[in-house]
């Protein structure tokens, strides 16, 4: 239940609108009423006995709702898809329509992700001044060289930006466990092939503290509120990784 004064903003995202800088950005463009009245400020309250309406839609919260999936290879991260790809909703109920996505993994990627119409823990995982770490198992078509790890570490440069892993560490000649406390675009793909190396396979393992290597790909369950503390909780620091 939404409580009297709640944020424009924080009662879309409980809607399952979309997350909070989501919602952010729709307020802004317009299209957005309360009481009949269009409101292009995300900090404006909403009181429950209020309506509020979406392009003429009302919209109301939904109970919150957060699983983890454990996405297999060959699904975008995307409710519907304009070149017709796969996604990742095809593998879920359709009581699950309504959940967000918080960040993605790529069409080529598995692992975990969390889908979510909490606005709160979305903008929690997702807004780069929290800096929760993911940790990745990376497959290599070639071995590589120390050098390469420090590479890594340091930063290169991408599409995106520059670009750099928190900790980098060798599981075998060719792959890796990498961790990350950013999310550009492709970063370890495009990190490697900076570096002229190609990735093979790359398989999210962990968010925060939490993981769970026993869920299969393509599979879902839901999370319950100690697993929830995990996710935005990074493991105790145990020095530099190499």
């Amino acid at each position: 239940m939404i409580s009297e004064g709640t944020r424009l903003n924080k009662f879309l995202a409980s809607c399952g609108v979309g997350s909070r800088r989501a919602c952010d950005a729709l307020i802004q463009k317009g299209g957005v009423t309360i009481n009949g009245e269009e409101c292009t400020n995300p900090a404006t309250r909403v009181a429950e006995d209020e309506e509020v309406r979406v392009d003429r839609k009302r919209v109301t919260p939904k109970l919150t709702t957060t699983i983890l999936f454990q996405k297999p290879k060959g699904y975008v991260c995307s409710k519907s898809d304009e070149l017709g790809r796969a996604t990742i909703y095809e593998l879920l109920p359709p009581k699950f329509n309504h959940l967000n996505h918080v960040g993605r993994l790529d069409r080529d990627s598995e692992g975990l992700l969390v889908l979510t119409n909490d606005g709160d823990l979305a903008n929690r995982l997702t807004h780069p001044s929290n800096k929760v770490e993911k940790e990745y198992q990376v497959t290599l078509t070639t071995a590589f060289d120390s050098g390469i790890l420090e590479k890594l570490t340091s930063g290169v440069r991408t599409p995106e930006g520059r670009a750099r892993a928190k900790s980098v560490r060798r599981l075998s000649p060719r792959r890796v466990a990498m961790v990350l406390d950013t999310g550009l675009k492709r970063q370890i793909r495009e990190m490697f092939n900076s570096l002229g190396i190609r990735v093979t396979k790359l398989l999210r393992i962990r968010i925060g503290q939490f993981m769970d290597p026993e869920l299969p790909l393509g599979r879902w369950r839901p999370l319950e509120n100690e697993e929830l503390a995990l996710l935005t909780k990074d493991p105790p620091a145990k020095g530099k990784r190499s």
